[in-house]
């Protein structure tokens, strides 16, 4: 099948090329615009408590009034505010409501911290549009017009809350992502400028990828509008380093066989053919694994894992696709010239150390397998140090954004639950009003809490049915200390709950709770369905039962590998409470995914090898010394891009920027150059049961490289044939 799309693609070139141009422009300008959400609520289904509860407080309190941004108020001079003063930020408060901002329903006075340092204004915006783009615009215009009202006073305003967050987390992420885009472009100009030696090479694969990244980015905002998707920003800045990253590894699988089929005396137009025909499978096995695995996100119970697995999907497709088509057709145009000036494409290289470290797997599979086995189970140790943090906010954006600011200020000016209550909604569940008389005692009960501050009956509604009580957590919404709080806020008010009613605990911190729920259900859920899905398409590549086994299990140690470097070097090394709560989801499907790929290669590689007649050590050797330099090429351009991420300022993209690149190289240097080879070669010709893919097929004609011509002939006249691998033998 791939020998068939490499000859028309090769004979169509021009009308391939057209084809994607045609396809770009129609998709880009067709496409809907990319929505955007940063409400944590939304990443959450409809059944769990805090969404019921929060769909609860718009019925029963359609006007409660929760603030969407705050005003913090200090002087200049960081002393008490004076009376004069606190009229300033009464004058303020009332001038800011006066202006109708978008969006904005009420601005009202705060209350004073208990220092007399710190005064506020509070911010109510219309809830529907909780974390949508047009809320961190109306943040933009209040947090100007109130620091141009302050102006002429002796005081200080910093705009903070959710809609000042999602404001400053749209800035951050847009730095983030201009700063990744040209942190992967360089790495990879520069890493292909040295393999190659070619700047043609070095610049194809961004031009095409280009192409590549506009028609997956409208195939995406496509499918988010159809499926009713949420979007986030962080995805953007996630799909730069896929479509570079995975786009690059594919041209190198690709570029690396049309050179030696080039070598192996092929003529320029039947080498990419031949290419196409022999790395196809591989690449679209490869493919299929990480298109696999981000499909199993959509088994999340997170909206943004939701969003993210179909996006990226997307756009390994369309990389795929590329891959096989797009890319073949401009080489084949330009031809050997694509590699210009070099001429070291023209002879083979020794590939000495490659050929060293081939030779070392042969003679020492066993050690080796061992030693890069214990490696890899000595950085999983890690693992008994994970500890997961909520506060997806800041971790989106550095602490010295304005509103960070603000929500640090407050947690020492005020109690640290202040920002952002706890509240526990009391409904009757027979539909007749709520008996007041025991109000108080329940707020008791709730205030005795280990945790709480302290908790007051807050509001009833108007039909007397459904009662509010403001819970104040003694912490941060997203710390640890707050999500047990909640938890055992949430046991109180249940168990204690009359007769007749039933209670709903909502807030931050219980969505942050529901969230922690929700991980955990992925990581029962997402994890083996796509390591069973994986090893399907590995079992159907190989035609194998037993190879798909310890090649999953050898990503899983690579998985663990990267996850216990990763708390060792942020939690252990820098101090953090611990790693943002989604990393390792996503680093599972991108280290156990990609990281796959490698393996693939490589064991493609040494069934071709195997097949040659080769024993299966000689085989692994011999895989490592040709496979070698083009899984080490790939490897480290994917871990580089993927690096880059570290360059976006905050701990979300750093931690997963780390983990991913460290999971990569992880998966290319040690899982793939020895790991998977010397069990392979341990194993023998049993890692290939039930079937007989390594054995050599009887009467097979020689690949001479063409599709017409007999055998060629070197100078001395013998007749000279090429395995798989285009090498000749």
């Amino acid at each position: 099948m791939f020998r068939r799309i490499g000859t028309a693609v090769v004979r169509h070139p021009v009308w391939t090329i057209v084809a994607w141009l045609i396809a770009a422009v129609a998709i880009v300008a067709t496409a809907p615009s990319l929505p955007s959400n940063s409400d944590e609520s939304s990443f959450l289904p409809k059944s769990y408590e805090s969404i019921k509860a929060a769909d609860l407080q718009e019925k029963a309190f359609p006007s409660a009034f929760t603030p969407s941004a705050i005003a913090l108020y200090q002087r200049t001079d960081g002393g008490k505010l004076t009376a004069e003063d606190k009229q300033d930020v009464a004058r303020i408060t009332t001038e800011l409501g006066n202006k109708h901002i978008d969006q904005v329903q009420k601005v009202v006075p705060g209350q004073p911290s208990k220092d007399g340092r710190y005064d506020l204004t509070l911010v109510q915006m219309d809830s529907k549009n909780a974390g949508q783009p047009k809320q961190a615009d109306a943040a933009k215009v209040l947090r100007d017009d109130v620091k141009q009202l302050a102006k002429g006073t002796n005081l200080e305003v910093k705009l903070g809350g959710s809609a000042a967050q999602a404001l400053d987390q749209q800035d951050s992420s847009k730095r983030g992502e201009a700063l990744i885009g040209i942190g992967t472009f360089v790495i990879i100009l520069v890493t292909l400028l040295i393999i190659f030696r070619a700047p043609i090479l070095a610049i194809l694969p961004l031009i095409t990828i280009g192409v590549v990244s506009a028609i997956a980015n409208g195939l995406i905002a496509y499918a988010t509008k159809l499926f009713g998707l949420q979007a986030n920003s962080s995805i953007s800045s996630i799909l730069i380093v896929v479509l570079f990253g995975v786009g690059t590894d594919y041209f190198l699988f690709l570029m690396f066989r049309y050179r030696e089929r080039l070598r192996a005396g092929d003529e320029p137009k039947q080498a990419m053919v031949n290419a196409v025909g022999r790395v196809g499978e591989a690449i679209a096995s490869a493919a299929g694994a990480v298109i696999i695995a981000f499909l199993a996100l959509a088994l999340s119970t997170l909206g943004f894992l939701k969003q993210m697995g179909p996006a990226l999907a997307i756009a390994v497709t369309v990389t795929l696709i590329a891959g096989l088509t797009l890319i073949p057709a401009v080489v084949s145009l330009i031809g050997p010239k694509v590699f210009w000036p070099s001429k070291s494409w023209r002879q083979e290289p020794d590939n000495a150390r490659f050929a060293a470290l081939g030779r070392g797997v042969q003679r020492r599979p066993a050690l080796t397998a061992a030693l890069s086995g214990l490696v890899l189970l000595a950085l999983s140790s890690g693992i008994l140090g994970f500890h997961a943090t909520f506060d997806l906010a800041s971790g989106s954006m550095p602490k010295t954004k304005e509103s960070m600011v603000v929500q640090d200020q407050m947690q020492k000016a005020y109690s640290a639950g202040a920002a952002a209550p706890t509240d526990v909604y009391l409904s009757s569940t027979d539909g007749k009003p709520l008996d007041k008389s025991g109000f108080t005692a329940y707020a008791q009960k709730l205030g005795a809490v280990d945790g709480v501050a302290s908790a007051r009956m807050n509001q009833l509604n108007k039909d007397g049915t459904t009662a509010d009580f403001t819970v104040t957590l003694k912490y941060e919404a997203s710390t640890d200390k707050a999500i047990n709080a909640v938890s055992k806020v949430r046991d109180v008010a249940h168990a204690n709950a009359p007769d007749g009613t039933k209670a709903l605990v909502g807030g931050m911190s219980s969505i942050y709770k529901d969230i922690d729920t929700a991980v955990n259900h992925d990581y029962r859920t997402v994890f083996p369905v796509a390591a069973i899905l994986i090893m399907v398409i590995l079992g159907l590549l190989l035609r194998s039962v037993v190879a798909p086994w310890y090649l999953i299990a050898s990503v899983g140690l690579g998985f663990g590998a990267t996850l216990g470097a990763t708390v060792w070097i942020f939690q252990e090394a820098q101090g953090k409470s611990g790693l943002m709560f989604m990393l390792p989801v996503i680093m599972y499907l991108f280290v156990v995914a990609i990281g796959t790929d490698y393996n693939i290669l490589m064991i493609a590689r040494l069934r071709e090898e195997a097949r040659e007649g080769r024993e299966p050590r000689e085989a692994a050797g011999m895989a490592l010394r040709h496979a070698g330099p083009t899984v080490a090429a790939a490897g480290f351009i994917l871990a580089a891009t993927f690096a880059t991420m570290m360059l976006a300022g905050n701990s979300l993209l750093t931690e997963m920027g780390f983990a991913v690149s460290f999971g990569i190289a992880v998966a290319a240097f040690v899982m793939a150059m020895f790991f998977t080879p010397s069990l392979t070669a341990l194993i023998g010709h049993a890692a290939w049961w039930p079937g007989h893919a390594d054995r050599a097929r009887e009467g097979a004609v020689p690949d001479t490289g063409s599709i017409d011509a007999g055998p060629a002939s070197d100078t001395s006249g013998d007749t000279v044939t090429h395995d798989p691998a285009g090498r000749r033998r």
